[in-house]
């Protein structure tokens, strides 16, 4: 009898919903191929951490998954492997697992230690045939850098920023904005019952599609996005007339944690992590301290973070969710890697696994946005994709 092939899946980077159900269809659909599973634990540290002859590796880094395991994961937001931002081709010295010798693997142009052979040699010595990770551009990019090495791999989209480079859909973005509008309508009982002016901060790092669609659904007064800097000058002159006209005396607005005033910065604090990124936020403090200085207004800021990706998918992501982990298994089984599975045009498909790499999905501002009134701008639809990517 033939060897039972090896699939491997991990989960790396911010959590979102929808891969737990993706994970699960992944380990269904493989098993019923005739596949055996493997979960890395804790993304891309999974494979960085294994350690080949100590027992418990097995457990804490890498598990065998089955049906029962995964039956009731779809249930539940986030992801039951875990996830971290380790990215093995950038590890600062000193990082490395002990067991390792840093001096044994070469170094990267900005002098961090590349692991990447103890990645594959961990993929090596556990069987695994093809690899796929779920994760944002970054997750992605080093598993099209596994591909490069020569290793198998068919990789999965998520982000709540909807930013992956590559496709119009990434796991995770339908919850987010679906949480913002509930959150932000909920905020406007505490904004309009004390007649004020709030401020709702948005995850978005370098695309500004969740302010800008959340903006859209919940019916906000101004949008501020990534890709427009911003007069808060202007913005909060635009709000006082928005609270004026409103019979209930207050505006409300949203903003891009990844958005900039004209002539300032990006709000980044603490080091940067192994994908080269610092933590951002606060830019809508900032905004709300400088909107109530201009104005004299009382103003309500918010930062909505981690409730944005909290709690389980909705229902466009447990179908998407199971749709990219169906085409993952699929094009594996055909034996077709290197790839990316997508949606383009409102159409599933795939891409090569390197896409991630070739640009920044941004949203197209002279279509969608007007970037004098600060506030999204949908004309005309017919045509367009669902989302107004």
């Amino acid at each position: 009898m033939a060897k039972k092939k090896t699939l491997a899946v991990l989960t790396g980077g911010g959590d979102v919903p929808g891969l737990n159900p993706c994970m699960k269809q992944v380990v269904n659909r493989a098993i019923d191929e005739g596949w055996r599973v493997l979960g890395f634990r804790r993304g891309w540290a999974g494979p960085l951490n294994y350690r080949h002859d100590d027992p418990e590796s097995w457990g804490k880094w890498v598990i065998e998954l089955d049906k029962q395991i995964v039956r009731t994961i779809d249930r539940h937001g986030g992801t039951f492997l875990h996830t971290s931002r380790t990215k093995p081709s950038n590890s600062k010295p000193g990082t490395l697992p002990a067991f390792l010798n840093e001096d044994e693997f070469p170094r990267n142009d900005r002098g961090n230690v590349d692991a990447t052979p103890k990645v594959l040699q961990t993929l090596s010595e556990l069987g695994v045939d093809v690899l796929v990770p779920i994760g944002g551009d970054d997750t992605l990019s080093y598993g099209a850098r596994i591909h490069s090495e020569g290793f198998p791999v068919v990789s999965i989209p998520k982000t709540m920023d909807n930013d992956v480079f590559g496709t119009d859909y990434c796991l995770g973005f339908s919850t987010a904005v679906t949480r913002s509008v509930e959150l932000i309508t909920n905020l406007r009982t505490a904004v309009g019952s004390h007649e004020r002016i709030g401020v709702v901060e948005l995850f978005g790092r370098n695309s500004g599609e969740t302010s800008l669609i959340s903006a859209y659904c919940a019916q906000v007064d101004r949008a501020i996005i990534s890709e427009v800097p911003f007069d808060v000058a202007k913005l909060s002159k635009l709000l006082l007339k928005d609270k004026a006209n409103n019979p209930s005396g207050y505006s409300i607005m949203t903003i891009s944690e990844g958005a900039m005033m004209v002539d300032g910065d990006i709000h980044e604090s603490g080091e940067e992590d192994a994908y080269g990124h610092k933590k951002l936020g606060g830019v809508g403090n900032a905004t709300a301290e400088a909107i109530k200085k201009i104005t004299g207004q009382n103003i309500i800021y918010q930062q909505l973070a981690y409730l944005m990706r909290s709690g389980a998918p909705d229902a466009l992501d447990r179908i998407v969710a199971a749709n990219y982990g169906s085409m993952a298994v699929d094009l594996v089984t055909r034996g077709i890697t290197g790839r990316m599975v997508a949606l383009r045009e409102g159409r599933y498909t795939h891409v090569a696994a390197d896409f991630t790499t070739r640009g920044l999905k941004r949203v197209d501002v002279d279509e969608f946005y007007d970037v004098d009134q600060y506030r999204p701008k949908v004309a005309h639809v017919q045509g367009k994709p669902m989302f107004l990517y």
